[in-house]
């Protein structure tokens, strides 16, 4: 295969990802606490041939490579919802749950208490409230949670939702179920929330739909280019292949 398809083949590929990402953020357009995310693309240059009997210099071959992703951490929409159970981040911040590995990070902020009462999110993570989990008796009546976070209900105090922040967001890994990894968490001390809300996802779906029908446009232009030129190599073939 020439250089000209491989590097048509190269930009085929990093669209095709990318559209698989901006499918992912549509998905999500109604997902609480969901970040949109892009791709990142860098020109990739292929070393110069060594060969020396060419008439003319070798010049470098310019590839397509998608070497990272982004995440879009500006802030949600926040929607009213009426349930105490439902808590809306204000600003930066994230709410820690337990994982199966170890603290995981997250912002959806649509929790529950599960069959053990234990508070958790909605995929069954444990809410970590003072550095642990939190069992709630719904018979202690309703619960309550303050601007910074704090737990109570009839019985007093509870404890305070243990969130964090990060210096440099972009350096979390996502890790499934709307949850993020990363390391060096920093406590917050004054953090912000609001009960019967949600942060709602920062996906436009105007804008992901003009994303799609652009990566589409873009897919398709390379495919003709890649199939000219197949047709242009055949035709060279057949007719050098008539010279006597």
């Amino acid at each position: 295969m020439e250089n000209a398809q491989l590097i048509g083949l190269s930009r085929q590929l990093g669209l095709r990802r990318q559209l698989d990402v901006v499918a992912n953020n549509l998905a999500n357009i109604n997902t609480a606490g969901y970040k949109g995310q892009n791709l990142l693309f860098e020109e990739y240059l292929m070393p110069k041939a060594e060969a020396t009997a060419f008439e003319t210099p070798d010049h470098p071959l310019s590839y397509t490579n998608d070497y990272g992703s982004a995440i879009n951490f500006a802030q949600g929409a926040v929607r009213q919802t009426g349930n105490p159970l439902d808590v809306a981040i204000e600003g930066e911040g994230f709410l820690v749950v337990q994982g199966a590995e170890g603290e995981l990070y997250t912002r959806a902020g649509n929790l529950a208490i599960g069959p053990d009462g234990l508070l958790q999110t909605a995929d069954g993570l444990p809410v970590m409230v003072d550095g642990g989990p939190i069992e709630i008796n719904s018979e202690d009546g309703p619960l309550s949670i303050a601007r910074d976070g704090t737990l109570s209900n009839d019985q007093g105090i509870l404890g305070r939702l243990t969130m964090v922040t990060f210096d440099n967001p972009q350096n979390l890994t996502l890790q499934g179920k709307n949850t993020y990894a990363g390391e060096n968490p920093l406590p917050m001390d004054t953090p912000q929330v609001q009960q019967g809300a949600l942060e709602m996802s920062n996906v436009e779906g105007v804008v992901e739909i003009t994303r799609m029908i652009e990566v589409t446009r873009n897919y398709a232009s390379v495919s003709r280019l890649i199939s000219q030129r197949d047709e242009l190599q055949e035709r060279a073939i057949r007719e050098l292949g008539r010279v006597s």
